[in-house]
């Protein structure tokens, strides 16, 4: 038994042990009363009143409260939900400041905090009991010994991206201890960073790992759940169903450890974030945390009728931007991954959402003028989701400064382009130059795109020249769910199939994208798997598929070893050298006197583009020159960064064309480094030159350097 509760102290918000106990604090404008829960290991429950303090800050102090304490909230208020107050004292709440989570929310009656079937629908006022459905909260020692971890800031241009998911990228992993599969810890694994390392990539992009709702109510009764975990509950705690450590707490140790070691590994870690909406979903989801504590204060309420929800995001809340509780609360978990998590940067879901000062988006909104002069942010890495799913929610390249974004236009161009469909080639020149028409008048560099063309959402590389159809009949919706314009080309077959020359333009499909990824200026970032060929067999929207149609297949090394050699190769080529991730713009013109420009573009004869050429919709095949003899770029000292020259020969049409050299660059050597046709980059060099015309195979792609780094 615990001695009395103390008064403690309004700050910090959350739980925090001084070593001899705990001070517990909670906002929330319109309560009556608050109450701190805690739970033995049996489960009884002993709940202690806290004193209503200054600026709605309920706190109290409990001697003795040590880390490994399980607890919770019950807030006491106005029940009237058609002016936003849905208080209901039945119901435990999840701490919004609490770093770790014991466990799942089990679904059941008693987590809504209204009766299920009264004719009232939400309105009526439910008197169950849900303390053993909801997780509890756990009091947390922060002590961590990083032995002088520090975040890397690896430079914007020398960035590679690997989207990934926590459980699915080890649960099958075969060189990884089965305890450890599918944890923070199997990321941390030796086995694990050897891939990554290998593969050369710079960062990885987890998925959600903030503590999220697991078993939503749609999903219940099905053998599915919420794989993806874009249904935060809790925006502090590392999700405990990917920690190997099962003791109270132990996956904020576990998670530490994780970051540790790929830093160790010099790979920087970015979080996807969900800060525009929570698992509590819409009017009638369950009451969870935010809703309980104070729901006028934390949700987007409807004007004028405030039993409903504001809903830019399509999963039944947006979180009250204008409220600065809301912004303090945001704030205050990206700092603490910062500091105390030591994350690298953070990947903004449906940010375009967080935009909305009133309904319509705001690019100088509140929460970015806060990110732009915070300290401790304004270092990190930040990527958003350029858009939401209201009104004006497509948002691509209106972001601020300091802010790179998911470049969905670069996506859907190159997806066109190279399954043939007709399209002008100056959108192309756009995409492949770091799109300039999105980010450059408002002073970004070309590291403002991230430039992808797959992620979680959606097919795989593989499924995109696999599939002309989504194929999502496995999610119990009757193929309903998912994108239906995926954009995407199956070489002539649905699906499987055995049918050898559609395997092989399939390949190549994939080399050409890949190719044409990492040769983009801008940043790159491939998805989980994509390397060696992953299928979700034709499933564009997995969210909900915790099984093997998304962890990764690590038999696939093995089977597709080609193409996991050449994705390899192709990034170190990339870092090999900075003419293909350069920190400036084109220009466009001659450089220091040079008679050549520092980018040009040519037909296939070899003649300049014309105005009408870059404007026509039906030419699919075109030459790019890059000049690397001399780059606007600067290295660590001030010295100028020199490198080779390139041609890179593009070819979606359906035919080989013969790619006639430029006649003012037709007195240098050219070897050829890649072309597509072939599974790998090319041992046996074969130079061109003069009048000497490059045969480029249809649906492919080749890549010429100059002899001695002189255009």
């Amino acid at each position: 038994m615990y001695a009395p509760i103390w008064t403690g102290k309004v700050y910090p918000l959350g739980a925090a042990w001084d070593g001899k106990g705990t001070n517990f604090s909670l906002f929330s404008e319109h309560a009556t009363g608050v109450e701190v829960c805690l739970f033995d290991p049996d489960g009884s429950e002993l709940r202690l009143p806290l004193y209503q303090g200054q600026n709605f800050l309920w706190h109290g102090y409990v001697p003795g409260v040590a880390p490994g304490q399980r607890y919770g909230f019950r807030v006491h208020g106005a029940w009237e939900p058609q002016r936003g107050h849905r208080f209901n004292p039945n119901k435990l709440l999840i701490d919004p400041y609490a770093k770790a989570i014991d466990g799942d929310v089990q679904h059941g009656e008693a987590i809504f905090s209204y009766r299920w079937g009264d004719p009232a629908e939400d309105l009526g006022f439910s008197d169950l009991d849900d303390a053993h459905l909801v997780p509890k909260c756990v009091v947390v020692d922060p002590s961590f010994n990083w032995q002088g971890d520090q975040l890397l800031q690896t430079p914007w241009n020398e960035t590679v991206i690997y989207e990934m998911h926590v459980k699915g990228f080890t649960k099958n992993h075969p060189d990884i201890p089965e305890e450890l599969r599918g944890t923070y810890a199997g990321v941390a694994h030796p086995a694990a960073i050897k891939h990554l390392k290998a593969l050369g990539v710079t960062a990885v992009e987890l998925m959600p790992v903030h503590h999220f709702l697991a078993h939503p109510g749609h999903l219940a009764g099905k053998d599915l759940s919420n794989y993806w975990g874009y249904d935060s509950i809790n925006f502090f705690s590392p999700y405990s169903g990917y920690s190997a450590d099962k003791s109270l707490g132990g996956q904020v140790r576990e998670f530490k450890q994780m970051v540790k070691a790929l830093h160790e590994a010099g790979i920087e870690v970015i979080l996807d974030v969900v800060y525009n909406h929570t698992g509590e979903g819409n009017h009638c989801g369950p009451m969870l945390s935010l809703r309980g504590i104070d729901n006028k204060t934390y949700y987007r309420l409807v004007e004028g009728n405030e039993r409903y929800y504001m809903d830019f995001t399509g999963c039944g809340n947006s979180l009250n931007v204008q409220s600065p509780q809301v912004l303090k609360l945001i704030m205050d978990s990206l700092r603490y991954w910062v500091t105390e998590m030591h994350v690298d940067g953070f990947r903004f879901d449906l940010a375009s959402a967080l935009a909305r000062e009133l309904y319509a988006v705001d690019n100088l909104a509140s929460f970015f003028d806060i990110i732009h002069q915070d300290p401790i942010l304004a270092g990190v890495k930040l990527i958003a989701e350029p858009w939401d799913v209201g009104d004006g929610g497509y948002q691509v390249g209106n972001f601020p400064i300091l802010w790179s974004e998911w470049n969905g236009k670069y996506r859907d161009e190159m997806r066109d382009f190279w399954r043939g469909q007709d399209g002008k080639l100056g959108e192309f020149g756009y995409r492949f130059t770091g799109s300039p028409d999105l980010y450059q008048l408002n002073g970004r560099r070309p590291h403002a795109s991230i430039n992808f063309i797959t992620a979680h959402d959606g097919f795989t590389l593989r499924d995109l020249v696999s599939y002309n159809e989504k194929h999502n009949e496995a999610n119990g919706e009757d193929n309903r769910d998912g994108e239906s314009h995926n954009r995407s080309w199956n070489c002539g077959v649905e699906g499987e199939t055995d049918d050898a020359e559609v395997l092989r333009l399939r390949d190549r499909q994939q080399r050409n994208i890949l190719t044409t990824l990492m040769l983009s200026q801008g940043i790159p970032m491939i998805v989980m798997g994509d390397e060696m060929g992953r299928t979700q067999s034709g499933n564009n929207n997995a969210y909900c598929q915790n099984n093997e149609l998304s962890w990764l297949d690590w038999e696939l090394r093995d089977r597709n070893a080609d193409l996991l050699n050449f994705t390899q190769r192709l990034i170190h080529f990339r870092q090999a050298h900075p003419v293909f991730r350069r920190q400036r713009w084109f220009q466009g013109q001659a450089i220091h006197g040079s008679s050549v420009s520092d980018i040009a573009w040519f037909n296939p004869d070899g003649n300049e583009m014309t105005t009408e050429q870059w404007c026509n919709g039906y030419a699919k095949a075109i030459t790019v020159f890059l000049n690397g003899s001399e780059l606007p770029d600067r290295g660590p000292k001030g010295g100028r960064i020199k490198d080779n020259s390139f041609l890179l020969l593009f070819n979606a049409h359906w035919e080989m064309i013969d790619f006639v050299l430029p006649e003012r660059l037709r007195q240098r050597k050219w070897t050829a480094l890649i072309n597509t046709k072939e599974p790998r980059f090319l041992d046996e060099k074969i130079i061109f030159t003069g009048t000497k015309n490059v045969p480029v195979m249809g649906r492919s792609l080749v890549i010429l350097q100059s002899g001695n780094g002189k255009a």
